[in-house]
């Protein structure tokens, strides 16, 4: 078995996360003086940073930025959170993994008080022997400076460990770190945008994610 540690990204990698993110971007920039109808056109803060996503797409400084990231947290905090479900054959896979012996992780840019919470509202928890994310204060919410902090604080080797994810930040954040990848197409990332990152694998399917572990 050449990797030891299965790292997990969480939204668009576990659960479909997009209808509670989304509500919460809305529900912020109205807060802002901005309103936006068309959730759809909101997917793209699924799975980046909140904090670098309202900048880009408001032009606004960092420190207007973490006052609109509060306002999101009014929402997500108490209804966005659970306005999410697991994709149709995760816990199946997260159980083959665990039985063929596999380390689970999972390293998330949203801040680990809501990842546990989502993890323990679906029941998965107990899949995986690490969660980690980011801080309430935006400390390591860029995925490479997770994926760093989480090798050194849980002292594991970049080879024996993949990271599974669906938007470049995850790729990216696994090269930085010396680390392979498997890109995921069933997200929130376009084919285009994954291909571009370079990951060391891309499957499409849940299903192929599975046979590529277990065989």
């Amino acid at each position: 078995m050449k990797y030891k540690n299965i790292i997990f990204d969480l939204d668009g990698t576990i659960t479909d996360s997009k209808p509670g993110i989304v509500k919460g971007v809305q529900y912020a920039l109205h807060c802002y003086g901005v309103d936006e109808p068309d959730l759809d056109k909101l997917t793209s803060f699924v799975g980046p940073p909140l904090y670098q996503s309202f900048m880009d797409y408001l032009g606004c400084p960092e420190d207007e930025a973490k006052e609109v990231v509060e306002c999101y947290r009014e929402y997500y905090a108490e209804t966005g959170l659970y306005e999410n479900a697991l994709y149709e054959g995760v816990e199946a896979l997260l159980y083959a993994l665990k039985e063929k012996g596999y380390r689970l992780l999972i390293a998330s840019s949203k801040p680990r008080l809501y990842v546990k919470r989502i993890l323990s509202y679906f029941r998965v928890m107990r899949y995986f022997d690490i969660v980690e994310g980011s801080e309430l204060d935006s400390k390591r919410t860029d995925k490479a400076e997770l994926l760093s902090y989480v090798l050194e604080k849980w002292n594991l080797k970049a080879d024996e460990c993949i990271m599974v994810g669906d938007r470049k930040h995850d790729i990216l954040g696994a090269k930085a770190n010396g680390m392979d990848s498997i890109a995921v197409g069933y997200g929130y990332g376009s084919e285009d945008e994954l291909s571009k990152a370079g990951p060391t694998h891309f499957f499409s399917t849940i299903e192929e994610v599975k046979n590529f572990f277990l065989n």
